[in-house]
C-alpha cells in the first residue's frame, strides 16, 4: 500500500472539494495510486482572508483519506490528472506538522530547502501511523447518497386510496454523486445525443444542470457494481434522458435515439 501527503492551496485555479477529489500534476501519478492512503496538509497561512476555513495559521495536518480512482483530466493544458477521494476523516484539531520532537515528515538533506514546495509527497506507512496516533479523529464523512429513479423501472410497484389522495411505493436505486461529479468533468454538461445545453439556452441560472445516464440502466445492475464514468455515462438532456427510458421493457441506446432525431430532422425539412 502507498501512502502521501498531499497539499490542499487556500487558493487554488482548480474547484477541488476536500475528501472529494483533487487535482495533481501528472509527475505525481506514481504517489497518488488507488487504494493510496493520503494525509491532507496545509502549509502557512498566507493571505488572512482564508484563517475562517483553515484549523490552524501554522503549517498542519488536517483529515486522512484514501484515492478511490484517477482520471485524465480532459481539459487541463499539461496533462493533469484528477483523482476521487473517498473514506475522507477530518480532523477535529490541527495536528502541527512540526512539534517539539521535530517534524513529522523525514526531509532529505538534499531537500532541506524546497521539500516543502512539493503539492505530494511520498511518505512510510511509519510515519503515517506515527500521524495518526497524535491526530484527533472525527467522523468519517461519506457523500450524501444521491437516489433517483430516472430509469423509470421499479422492481415493485403498488398504489393504494386513502382519504383521497393515492400514495405510490416504488423501488428507487442509489447512485453516487461522486460518479456524477467526474463525468460531468469528463464529458461536459451538453446533450450527447442532440446537443442541447441548458446554459446557453436559459442562461447563467440553468450553469451546470444536466442529466447523467447510465449506458447500462441502474436496474439492470442484479446488485452493486463498479462503474467506469469514462465508459460507462454520458450526459443528457432531460428531454432525450426521458425519451431513452419512456419505455418500462427497452431502454434505447444513444445512438439510437440519435438516429431518431436525425431522422426526424430530415422528414421535417
Amino acid at each position: 500500500m502507498l501512502f502521501s501527503v498531499i497539499a490542499e492551496m487556500d487558493e487554488s485555479k482548480w474547484d477541488d472539494k476536500p475528501g472529494e477529489e483533487y487535482h495533481f500534476p501528472k509527475r505525481y501519478a506514481k504517489m497518488l495510486m488507488p487504494g493510496t492512503r493520503v494525509v491532507y496538509y496545509k502549509g502557512r497561512l498566507r493571505d488572512r482572508q482564508f484563517r475562517g476555513q483553515r484549523l490552524s495559521d501554522e503549517p498542519h495536518y488536517f483529515a486522512i483519506a484514501t484515492i478511490a480512482n484517477v482520471y485524465p483530466d480532459p481539459n487541463a493544458k499539461r496533462g493533469e490528472l484528477y483523482a476521487i477521494v473517498k473514506d475522507f476523516q477530518p480532523f477535529t484539531q490541527p495536528l502541527l506538522a512540526k512539534n517539539h520532537q521535530g517534524y513529522f515528515e523525514e526531509i532529505p538533506a538534499n531537500r532541506q530547502s524546497n521539500y516543502w514546495r512539493d503539492g505530494v509527497r511520498s511518505i512510510d506507512q511509519g510515519i503515517f501511523q506515527k500521524i495518526l496516533e497524535q491526530a484527533h479523529l472525527g467522523s468519517v464523512v461519506q457523500p450524501e447518497t444521491d437516489v433517483d429513479t430516472d430509469d423509470n423501472t421499479h422492481l415493485e410497484s403498488a398504489s393504494y386510496r386513502e382519504g383521497g389522495k393515492i400514495r405510490y411505493f416504488n423501488t428507487k436505486y442509489e447512485r453516487d454523486p461522486q460518479l456524477r461529479r467526474v463525468a460531468v468533468k469528463l464529458h461536459g454538461v451538453t446533450c450527447s445525443a442532440c446537443g442541447f445545453n441548458f446554459k446557453d439556452f436559459y442562461g447563467d441560472y440553468a450553469e451546470g444542470f444536466i442529466h447523467i445516464h447510465h449506458i447500462q440502466p441502474v436496474s439492470e445492475f442484479g446488485g452493486e457494481k463498479e462503474v467506469n464514468p469514462v465508459t460507462d455515462l454520458v450526459p443528457l438532456c432531460a428531454n432525450c434522458h426521458s425519451i431513452i427510458h419512456r419505455r418500462k421493457d427497452r431502454t434505447l441506446s444513444v445512438d439510437e435515439l440519435k438516429v431518431m432525431i436525425a431522422s426526424n430532422k430530415d422528414v421535417k425539412t
